[in-house]
């Protein structure tokens, strides 16, 4: 069972340290043992699963209300400790809906919210190009007035959900300025979309390449105001960072305890693995590692809830040190397990192949290390 200790710290209310109680029995109720025969439908049963028992309402805003940073990350490590799959389920309900949540009409609202939120509609954030990933601001994508309406062109790759939402929220340029200034967000139905590709990744998830061929929109289709897009993609991201944080911990958990597990059963000599002097060293270092990680994805997550400080920082280190130490963490239970680390059908096998995306996806290590370095510069000038 996973150690939930930490939920003692200041940072939580009881309303948190209730939802990862509940949560926690819901998935070692619904999610043990399961295996997916096919991705899509798997995929799509979470989704309802996860809006059935109503988690998914944590995901989207409620009313005037935004998602509770605190809420999101606690629902992403308990839900990634038990299941990576039901991990990028729930998450991508979130960010895919994000932005109608941050900066989307009543009538946007309306539409498309409950139905995420019930997990009756499959959401999907398209930005990342094949030509451009991190570097928004290149974007070629692009779409045009026409009358009423907008007519948008263009590729988007690498995009999960992709071929299983019912709905992309699309960035383009639409030429108010130039680089990051010029472009918008629009919401697309999955109809008016050509899935061109399916992605195979080391962690299996739905992901796709996507046209955008001459697609025509309706004027209110946009999200917020024309030239907003760069701003919406980012405070979008913003909002979830710190949950891909989570997520990462959630897995460094889960490697830790199958770690623990099996140093104790494990045979060594006349003793076990667990006795071994070295064996304790590392599993200390997965424990601080695990427990670091945590103070700063919760500090980060207080910050975006309770406000009055510029969490981007505190976001960004929690995003970098928690993905990054849980790519080592992992890295030695797999090397703890020796030959049985490497092979399918064994959880840190699994998780080895789960971890990696998370150092590149929703802003790269790279990226993040960029946003602390200039945020101290900036105070210091």
């Amino acid at each position: 069972m996973m150690d939930r200790a930490f939920l003692a710290w200041p940072f939580f209310e009881p309303r948190h340290r209730e939802l990862a109680n509940e949560l926690d029995r819901w998935c070692r109720e619904n999610l043990g043992g399961r295996y997916a025969e096919n991705l899509d439908d798997e995929c799509r049963t979470l989704v309802r699963e996860l809006g059935g028992a109503s988690f998914l309402k944590l995901a989207v805003a409620q009313g005037d209300r935004r998602p509770d940073v605190r809420s999101l990350a606690i629902a992403r490590e308990t839900l990634a400790y038990h299941s990576g799959l039901a991990d990028f389920a729930f998450a991508m309900q979130g960010l895919g809906s994000g932005a109608i949540s941050l900066f989307g009409t009543v009538e946007q609202k309306r539409a498309w919210l409950p139905r995420v939120a019930s997990g009756e509609a499959i959401a999907a954030f398209a930005m990342t190009e094949p030509e451009c990933g991190s570097d928004a601001a290149n974007m070629q994508s692009s779409a045009m007035r026409d009358g009423n309406e907008w007519v948008l062109v263009g590729e988007k790759t690498y995009i999960s959900n992709g071929g299983i939402a019912d709905f992309y929220v699309t960035f383009a340029r639409t030429g108010e300025g130039e680089g990051a200034r010029g472009l918008s967000a629009f919401v697309v139905p999955a109809e008016m979309v050509e899935v061109a590709e399916r992605i195979g990744v080391v962690a299996p998830h739905p992901l796709a390449r996507l046209k955008y061929d001459n697609v025509r929109l309706p004027a209110d289709a946009i999200i917020g105001e024309p030239g907003e897009g760069f701003r919406i993609a980012m405070e979008t991201l913003n909002l979830f960072r710190v949950t891909v944080a989570a997520a990462a911990n959630g897995f460094a958990r889960r490697a830790l305890d199958e770690a623990l597990a099996f140093a104790r059963d494990r045979r060594l000599g006349s003793g076990t693995l667990a006795e071994n002097a070295v064996t304790q060293a590392k599993l200390a270092d997965m424990a601080l590692a695990v427990d670091a990680s945590a103070l700063l994805i919760y500090r980060a997550a207080w910050q975006q809830d309770v406000g009055g400080t510029d969490h981007r920082r505190a976001a960004a280190m929690a995003k970098l040190h928690a993905t990054e130490c849980a790519q080592q963490v992992i890295d030695d239970a797999v090397q703890m397990h020796g030959g049985a680390g490497v092979t399918r059908g064994v959880k840190v096998e699994e998780l080895y192949r789960e971890i990696r995306a998370l150092r590149i996806y929703e802003g790269a290590s790279e990226v993040q290390r960029q946003i602390i370095a200039r945020d101290l510069l900036k105070e210091v000038r």
